[in-house]
C-alpha cells in the first residue's frame, strides 16, 4: 500500500493527513509515476490555507519527479522506466505514486537528478515565462525580484544575470543577501532595515528599475510600484504576505504610466507545445550551467506539515524537496 498527504479541512499545517492509498490502473490518456522526490512551492500554502479555494477533500501538491510505472490507453510518447517531471496539473503531487494526465508530463533529461527535477519544475518554468514572455529581459536592462533566496528568486537572478540585466533583490537577513549575491544578484536589499523604493532609486540614479517581479504581495506592493521606471512593468505573481488590497487605477497613471499584471503559470502553460517548449528551454539554462540549482532542505514526504511551518515563517533558502 502506497501513502499520499491529503486535507479535509482547510487551516495550518496540522490540517495534513500521512493517509493510505492505492491508485487504479491509469485511464484514457494517464501515466502512472511513481515519485522519487516532490517539490514544495508557497501555492500549496494557498490551497492548503484555503486562500486558494479546492473541493475538499484533496490531495496536495503541484510538481515532483519520478519514474513512469504504466501508461493507459491513448498515450505516445512516454513508457514504463521513463524519467518524467511536472508542474501543475491535479492537485496530488504529495503521494508515493499517483496517476495524472500524461500531456502535462515532460521528460528529464539524465544529466539532472529526480531531485532537481522535483526543485526546478514549478519554480523554474515561473522564472521562464516571467524572464521571456510576461517581460522579456534585454540586456542593459535592471531589474527587481523580491525574496532573492527563495527558490523562484536565485533562479531569476542568475537566469537575468545570464541574459546581462542587473539584478536588485530584496532579502531578510545578511545570509540570505550572501546566497543572493553568490547566486547572480548584483545588489541585495535587506529589507528589514532599508527602504526598499528608497534603495532601489539611489542604486539606479533616480530612474528606477524596467521591471519589478513581486511574489510577497500586500506587504511590497505599493513600494514595488515606487520603484519602476516610467511605463515600467509590475508583476505580481504571488501572495505570501496576503493579497493585495484593493486600489485606485488611477495611481499607475500617476507613477508614470506603469503596467500591471497578475500573471499564473498554468495559462502560460495550458497548451502542451508551450509547456515543452517552456521546459527545453529550462532544462538548457540549467544543464549548460548558466543557472545553478540550490536545494536548500529537504524533509521526509511524511513530515511536510513541518517543511510547511519553515516555509511560512521564511526558514527556508532556494528550494524544498520533499522525498517519498
Amino acid at each position: 500500500m502506497s501513502h499520499q498527504i491529503r486535507f479535509s479541512r482547510t487551516g495550518g499545517p496540522e490540517v495534513l493527513e500521512w493517509c493510505e492509498s492505492e491508485p487504479l490502473p491509469p485511464g484514457e490518456g494517464e501515466a502512472r509515476v511513481r515519485h522519487h522526490a516532490v517539490g514544495l512551492n508557497y501555492i500549496d500554502v494557498y490551497h492548503r490555507s484555503g486562500l486558494y479555494p479546492v473541493p475538499l477533500p484533496s490531495g496536495l501538491g503541484l510538481e515532483a519527479a519520478g519514474e513512469v510505472e504504466a501508461v493507459g490507453p491513448g498515450v505516445t510518447g512516454l513508457k514504463p522506466g521513463d524519467r518524467v517531471a511536472y508542474a501543475g496539473g491535479p492537485l496530488g503531487a504529495y503521494a508515493e505514486v499517483r496517476n495524472l494526465p500524461a500531456d502535462r508530463l515532460v521528460i528529464l533529461p539524465d544529466a539532472l537528478s529526480y531531485e532537481q527535477g522535483a526543485a526546478m519544475m514549478l519554480q523554474g518554468l515561473t522564472a521562464q515565462y516571467l524572464l521571456r514572455r510576461t517581460y522579456r529581459v534585454q540586456s542593459g536592462d535592471t531589474i527587481l525580484i523580491h525574496a532573492a533566496a527563495g527558490g523562484v528568486g536565485l533562479i531569476v537572478c542568475q537566469w537575468a544575470k545570464a541574459l546581462g540585466a542587473t539584478v536588485i533583490g530584496t532579502v531578510g537577513s545578511d545570509d540570505k543577501a550572501a546566497l543572493a549575491r553568490a547566486h547572480g544578484c548584483d545588489h541585495a536589499i535587506v529589507y528589514t532595515r532599508e527602504k526598499v523604493s528608497e534603495r532601489v532609486r539611489a542604486l539606479t540614479g533616480g530612474q528606477g528599475v524596467q521591471v519589478v517581479y513581486d511574489s510577497i504581495g500586500r506587504d511590497t506592493f505599493m513600494d514595488s510600484l515606487a520603484c519602476l521606471a516610467p511605463l515600467g512593468m509590475m508583476v505580481s505573481f504571488g501572495n505570501a504576505s496576503g493579497p493585495v488590497d484593493a486600489f485606485d487605477p488611477g495611481v499607475l497613471a500617476r507613477m508614470g504610466s506603469l503596467f500591471l499584471t497578475r500573471p499564473s503559470l498554468f495559462h502560460y502553460a495550458a497548451r502542451r507545445e508551450q509547456l515543452v517548449a517552456m521546459a527545453d528551454e529550462l532544462f538548457a539554462v540549467v544543464t549548460s550551467g548558466q543557472v545553478r540549482l540550490s536545494i536548500g532542505q529537504r524533509y521526509a514526504l511524511q513530515d511536510v506539515a513541518a517543511a510547511h511551518r519553515a516555509l511560512e515563517a521564511r526558514r527556508t533558502t532556494g528550494s524544498t524537496v520533499l522525498i517519498p
